[in-house]
């Protein structure tokens, strides 16, 4: 699931033209090449390159170290050169897969105590014998808010003489038997090493579906085979179609994509009036707002909430960036669309039974996507593929879609479950530009692709339109979205110059890494390019081994027995929701809106105690244990926002 902040209305031209400032590479005498995102300040000297956000609370530091003995002794020796006074304890060390010329790619993280609010990471890059690092050290806030900036001037980081890869000159191969064998021999080697137990697949070319099926299994508890009508949840997925519904609305006259929000839908408030009124249709899915990510807000909310809450929910919500200057994700801006949709096709029902009756009679239905549901009891019957994850000790589990149904209040921004066969014929539509499998126009040209307009850059060769990325990579331009929820993750992609689609669903947190690889194959085996994209599994993989062992290290399980018993039954945040701490067969649990598992603690290097929830699966709730003035506390923080809860009498 996931979007942006306004000052005065804008035209979506005078948007897009904020939105794609072109950064300047900066250079200096022996100073590392970095690019200079927009409104960043640079300082460079002999070996040393530094770009600061606006904020002036977060680094970027490129270190030319020269030869050293390990990707750890080079990290340190950047430090000495980059902030010689900073003392930070390592606590992860991974390998990376070699790419943007680099021979050897390490990753480091650093401990940092929840209170700090604080990204401090390097990476290690090696060519021949001479070591590079870049730092990112700063707010995590800045860092989340900018993360585009981020992720351009990191990437930008290049081995000296590096020229990647281009097939702007070539022609796609056709996905022959031969070449779908190399994708589904792919999926399945990279399933087993990523201990995914299902995954669904589906491929397009030239309009029709040459394959869809699936590779594994179920759940590790039913060996039924995933096929091509496996049910999957596609979480953020479902956003690109909210959006469509939006473009349908559009063709038939009932809003404009530049129409006030609150002109269609006079309840709709964010957190700051100028926002309100500056916020145009086209704004409600385009991440660029300045409205912050603020998915704890309905993770900790119950989850029988009403979909009007979405509203009530950004009305709580204040710009973190000016309107149209960064991409910032919001899962209840996405929601709001979907429900500001349904309403306007059926504005005599409920706002959440109108949107999913829209949804399915305007897309579902043409699209001949039958087994495409926000029903849960429907989604989770039959032939469906229960989501996996990893438990506290690293091992692949079962889990429970409890979780999951916290989204069902959101669901236009990701509650949908659907199958590898029904998003093939989405992604035939996203290829043929309107039409059904049919042949039948659903939707106009015009208004599919205003959709796909690039708005705010998410990194060098990413752009975000409405629900939609746009992409470029080694010269093919990609369509796309990803979706993510506990336990579920997939990607679909339209390679629009070579008419070629493709839907990747997995049931397994572990499958998150495998996304991005596949559509490396995928260009590989199109254009024959170097085989590189098992190799990003195989670093992803062990990355993911690694981590899971830091943090079982970094737990006291069952927990410290002081502090556990020291917690308050119960506790509230107005606006929020409750939390609930109890006994569950001899063990400590906690209950917070989608959140109820087993407790762990944690001491934190600034001398805190934590409690964490050690479910299996790769979301867990910390919170960290205090008092104020009297009563007992438990503080949960994101990257921009701190919820605190108090003991209840």
């Amino acid at each position: 699931m996931s979007m942006p902040t306004l000052k005065t209305a804008v035209s979506a031209l005078a948007l897009m033209a904020a939105c794609m400032a072109v950064p300047a590479y900066a250079q200096s005498g022996d100073a590392p090449v970095i690019v200079q995102p927009d409104d960043w300040s640079l300082v460079q000297r002999d070996g040393l390159s530094v770009v600061t956000a606006p904020e002036g609370n977060l680094d970027i530091a490129v270190v030319d170290v020269g030869p050293a003995d390990d990707a750890l002794a080079a990290a340190s020796a950047a430090w000495q050169v980059y902030a010689p006074d900073a003392q930070r304890t390592v606590e992860l060390t991974t390998p990376a897969a070699s790419e943007n010329g680099w021979d050897q790619r390490v990753s480091i993280s650093y401990a940092t105590s929840p209170s700090e609010q604080a990204t401090v990471n390097a990476l290690a890059l090696r060519q021949g014998e001479a070591w590079t690092v870049v730092i990112v050290n700063g707010a995590q806030s800045t860092a989340n808010i900018r993360s585009a900036a981020v992720s351009l001037a990191r990437d930008s980081v290049q081995a000296e003489g590096y020229e990647p890869e281009d097939f702007s000159d070539r022609t796609a191969h056709r996905l022959t038997p031969e070449r779908i064998a190399l994708l589904r021999d792919f999926v399945a080697e990279a399933a087993e090493t990523l201990d995914v137990p299902g995954v669904g697949l589906a491929l397009i070319d030239q309009g029709e579906v040459v394959f869809e099926g699936g590779v594994g299994v179920r759940s590790l508890d039913d060996p039924a085979p995933v096929d091509a009508d496996t049910r999957f949840m596609i979480a953020s997925n479902t956003k690109g179609m909210s959006t469509l519904l939006l473009s349908i609305l559009v063709d038939r006259g009932q809003l404009d994509w530049d129409q006030q929000v609150v002109e269609l839908y006079p309840s709709f408030r964010l957190g700051s009036d100028s926002t309100t009124s500056a916020t145009l249709v086209r704004h409600l899915l385009c991440a660029c707002t300045g409205l912050p990510r603020k998915d704890w807000g309905f993770i900790l909310a119950d989850q029988d909430t009403p979909a009007s809450d979405v509203f009530r929910q950004l009305s709580e919500t204040a710009p973190t960036s000016a309107f149209g200057e960064l991409f910032q994700y919001n899962n209840n801006m996405a929601a709001a669309a979907g429900y500001v949709g349904g309403a306007l096709a059926y504005p005599d029902m409920e706002i959440g039974a109108a949107y999913d009756r829209a949804m399915d009679e305007l897309i579902f239905q043409p699209l001949d996507m039958t087994d495409t549901t926000f029903d849960f009891d429907a989604g989770e019957a039959g032939n469906w593929a229960p989501p996996h994850g990893l438990d506290v000790d690293g091992n692949q589990t079962v889990m429970s879609n409890h979780f999951n149904r916290g989204v069902y209040p959101y669901r236009p921004a990701g509650g949908a479950f659907s199958t590898a066969s029904d998003m093939a014929h989405y992604v035939q539509l996203e290829l043929s530009r309107g039409l059904t499998p049919d042949g039948e126009r659903l939707v106009s040209e015009q208004n599919l692709l205003a959709r796909r307009e690039r708005g705010v850059q998410v990194a060098e060769t990413v752009w975000y339109g409405m629900g939609l990325f746009d992409e470029e990579h080694w010269g093919v331009p990609v369509v796309t979205h990803g979706g993510t929820l506990l336990g579920y993750h997939s990607n679909w992609y339209a390679l629009p110059e070579a008419d070629v689609g493709a839907v990747i669903m997995t049931n397994a947190d572990t499958g998150a890494v495998m996304l991005r690889p596949f559509l490396r194959r995928l260009v590989e085996v199109l254009y024959d390019g170097h085989p590189e994209a098992m190799s990003q599994v195989e670093a992803a993989a062990a990355r993911l081994d690694a981590q899971s062992q830091v943090r079982r290290q970094g737990l006291d399980i069952p927990g410290d027995t002081a502090v556990l018993e020291g917690l308050a039954a119960a506790y509230e945040s107005p606006g929020i929701g409750t939390i609930a701490i109890f006994e569950n067969e001899g063990q400590t649990w906690i209950e917070a809106g989608s959140i109820r598992a087993p407790l762990a603690t944690r001491s934190n290097p600034d001398g805190t105690v934590s409690i964490v929830s050690v479910g299996p699966g790769a979301i867990s709730l910390e919170a960290e244990v205090g008092t104020q003035d009297g009563r007992r506390t438990l503080t949960l923080r994101d990257s921009q926002h701190v919820y605190q809860y108090t003991e209840t009498d």
